[in-house]
């Protein structure tokens, strides 16, 4: 008989508004195995998936390479990044425009980056900012921030005669952990050169800023500050559903429509996806390798139990034999040498 050839058509519409349709081919045919074919379509056209199936957020994460430079990093996005600033510097400095500068020294790829800046510009004063998304844990992280200072302070040298003015540069830190377990609600740290007789600031040009993330713990009913609403998206965006109504202005209007995976072209989502595998690959290495220590840990504090547990249970045996052999009149300096116990423990032993 001839081999009868089923064939189903399912289409599931995906955000239909952005014209996301994932087309899913299922053929079925007598004697033979199961085969499936996906696709996906962008705008009209198909395109292979590209293991984007690994993409199941509304939103970008901020904490990826390319996540970070999106929001922060781009002309066109600028706004975000004045805004972001200002509400950090609380008003201390009111920044009303930003120029990018080139953010590359000595590196120039994400795996090679001894000396690359996540976003690096300066405002209509000439002030400099480096801001940096420190994804994990480095034991030198704060000689890191101290040693990118050194470029925007070193760029500002003029040839010729010059008197060694400079602007005020700011390092931001925004960090995927936590430095300082000692309080777990102090989360954000500003530093500055301080004489520690008087207590007072010495210099007040060269400021670290570090925002421990994982104490930022405030939900969306407890945003007061744009500084809270900020750091409530940096740490949720990639797991919102829907955008919460406290974060509802122009700034990020912007924000939430830039970080729209679905609005993403085909180019932007292949290096998305790129991004969030080693974003990833990164997180999965740093899991197993704290996962590991927990347990070489427990099996070292298990094994020192066990010979604890076992020295005192020969302790106890030592004592009671001693405490027989004392009953039936054993000179004391023999008790000692046949339990191990000194003199003087056999002598303190009540029978």
């Amino acid at each position: 008989m001839m081999a009868c050839l089923l064939f189903f058509l399912i289409i599931h519409l995906f955000r239909l508004e952005y014209s996301v349709i994932i087309l899913t081919f299922v053929f079925v045919v007598s004697g033979c195995e199961v085969l499936s074919y996906a696709g996906l379509v962008l705008n009209g056209k198909k395109e292979e998936s590209m293991g984007t199936e690994g993409i199941q957020d509304r939103y970008i994460n901020p904490y990826t390479d390319f996540g970070f430079k999106l929001l922060f990093g781009t002309a066109m996005n600028k706004e975000l990044l004045i805004s972001f600033l200002n509400a950090l510097l609380f008003g201390e400095e009111v920044i009303k425009d930003v120029t990018y500068l080139n953010a590359e020294h000595l590196g120039t790829q994400e795996y090679d980056r001894r000396a690359v800046f996540d976003v690096y510009c300066e405002n209509e004063k000439g002030e400099k900012f480096l801001v940096e998304m420190q994804r994990g844990e480095q034991q030198f992280f704060k000689d890191r921030s101290v040693f990118y200072s050194t470029f925007p302070i070193r760029e500002q040298a003029r040839r010729g005669e010059w008197d060694y003015e400079l602007k005020a540069v700011y390092v931001v830190g925004i960090l995927n952990f936590s430095f300082d377990p000692s309080d777990t609600g102090y989360f954000h740290h500003e530093v500055k050169l301080v004489d520690l007789y008087t207590k007072k600031v010495f210099y007040d040009k060269l400021t670290f800023v570090y925002l421990e993330m994982p104490k930022f713990n405030k939900t969306e009913d407890e945003l007061e500050t744009m500084f809270d609403k900020w750091l409530f998206v940096l740490r949720n965006l990639s797991s919102l559903l829907e955008r919460p109504r406290s974060l509802q202005n122009r700034v990020f209007d912007r924000l939430f429509e830039a970080a729209e995976i679905a609005k993403f072209t085909k180019t932007e989502l292949s290096e998305y996806w790129d991004s969030l595998k080693n974003f990833r690959d990164w997180y999965s290495v740093i899991s197993t390798a704290e996962k590991k220590g927990r347990e070489e840990g427990k099996a070292e504090g298990l094994e020192e139990g066990l010979n604890k547990g076992r020295e005192a249970g020969l302790k106890e045996a030592n004592l009671n034999n001693a405490r027989n052999l004392k009953k039936l009149g054993v000179a004391i300096d023999i008790i000692s040498q046949a339990t191990g116990l000194t003199p003087e423990e056999v002598e303190q032993i009540q029978i």
